[in-house]
């Protein structure tokens, strides 16, 4: 039996198929079968606003922000020029401008995006594009090129090696420590490889909490190598970027201003609809560069708008409004309301770890900084790995809690993330109780009922 506080009402695909009408007519249904087919979708869907939601890295509830996102889909504008959206144009710039003032980059610019996969990508094609200026013209050969990430950085890098040609083979995945943080050390190795292999480092991709584990790479030591070596450095913040409003963890990116480029998502722990995510460069020439295809539309960019029109510096021609949502959110807040926020997140994660730590059949399974806590369930001759794949399958479908299963090496662990306003120190009370009850009942080989 399930009610209106569960994360979800888990269905499997095979038999939500079967009850659910998807057939688009040829003749319209009407207004009243539209609500009816929306009563349908909020059944079946994920309540990421629960407090038991802490499977990916967002979550919750912001009033003001889903306001703006509301009045962004009503008023209908488009983002390339400031003539259609004059307002969110001078909002955006506004909030890029006030986010680079965070990183370090006082003459910097940049954009928003679609999101951190979308962001990583630009930050490449800027490092590109000054290895080789020219091939923007003439074409790239990306066999030459190689990048450089951590071996447990984000899986976009591999994507936007894909898109711009790079190949997955001059992806060079860089070894990590004990806590999952990039060598520097292993870093200059790699580096001095690919040259006597006759290639050309072209970009080093620090992650500024990692996907699993939380891990911030050291951006100052990596920050000494780019420079040494005239390598474009971006720094992957889309996850830990949010550290920078608070003064007890902004030293997780000490660095950051020696980047070239950063991108940063304010949908995760900053807790805004999906998407809002910014690029963010240091030098705001070669932004508009790479972007510099929009030049031929005569048809958009009129009159003395240049500086302003965003369409100038976006890979994008339509684009949503994401500002909006962004602002309103900031000014309610204010920087301080973001710091106790992400400085709440980790204490909560704090408690978490503390719980586990105390528990005799709970492990974790990594150090951690972040508020990623990564656990196991533990016993006495069990199949550790078999055994906290089942619990979070049977975790996930009674309904009351979703959280991400990964692996640290060899090990299956389960993920709890606190990026969620509504998640308290109750929360993780009886998220606790109720993985070790699952893993019990599991041990004791009680089947599974809900």
């Amino acid at each position: 039996m399930h009610d209106s506080d569960d994360v979800t009402q888990f269905i499997p695909q095979s038999s939500l198929r079967k009850i659910t009408d998807l057939s688009l007519p040829l003749e319209g249904l009407g207004l009243e079968n539209a609500l009816d087919d929306i009563d349908q979708f909020l059944k079946y869907s994920v309540k990421t606003n629960q407090p038991g939601f802490m499977n990916p890295l967002w979550g919750g509830m912001n009033i003001s922000a889903f306001a703006g996102e509301v009045i962004a889909t009503l008023t209908n504008n488009s983002m390339y020029t400031y003539e259609l959206s004059p307002m969110a144009t001078l909002i955006e710039q506004s909030l890029i401008q006030r986010k680079c003032e965070m990183v370090g980059f006082p003459d910097g610019n940049g954009t928003l995006t679609t999101g951190g996969s979308n962001g990583n990508m630009i930050g490449m094609m800027c490092a590109r594009y000054v290895i080789d200026p020219l091939g923007q013209q003439r074409g790239f050969d990306g066999e030459n090129l190689v990048c450089y990430v951590s071996e447990e950085s984000h899986y976009s890098v591999l994507m936007a090696a894909n898109v711009l040609g790079i190949g997955f083979d001059n992806v060079i995945k860089v070894k990590c420590d004990s806590d999952g943080k990039l060598r520097p050390d292993k870093l200059q190795e790699e580096i001095e490889r690919t040259r006597i292999n006759g290639q050309t480092p072209f970009c080093v991709v620090a992650t500024s909490g990692t996907t699993v584990r939380g891990a911030f790479d050291p951006l100052k030591e990596i920050a000494e190598i780019c420079a040494d070596q005239k390598i474009w450095l971006h720094v992957d913040a889309a996850w830990g970027g949010s550290c920078l409003f608070s003064a007890k963890h902004r030293r997780l990116m000490d660095g950051v201003e020696l980047a070239d480029s950063v991108c940063w998502d304010s949908h995760k722990m900053m807790g805004l609809p999906l998407v809002c995510s910014a690029f963010l460069i240091k030098k705001p020439e070669i932004l508009r560069k790479i972007c510099s295809h929009g030049n031929v539309a005569h048809y958009l960019f009129l009159g003395d708008a240049e500086d302003v029109d965003l369409g100038r510096t976006s890979l994008q021609c339509g684009r949503r409004n994401d500002a909006l949502k962004l602002f309103l959110a900031w000014r309610e807040k204010g920087d301080a309301g973001w710091a106790r926020l992400v400085e709440n997140y980790v204490d909560l994660a704090n408690y978490l770890q503390m719980k586990v730590e105390r528990h005799p059949n709970l492990e974790m399974m990594s150090n951690r900084e972040w508020s990623n806590v990564c656990i196991r369930f533990t016993a006495e001759s069990i199949d550790h790995n078999e055994v906290n794949s089942t619990l979070r399958d049977r975790l996930v479908k009674s309904g009351n809690f979703m959280i991400s299963q990964s692996n640290i090496g060899e090990n299956t662990i389960l993920r709890p993330v606190i990026a969620n306003p509504s998640v308290s120190k109750e929360t993780i009370d009886e998220l606790v109780d109720e993985i070790t009850k699952i893993g019990d009942d599991i041990v004791r080989g009680i089947p599974f009922s809900n």
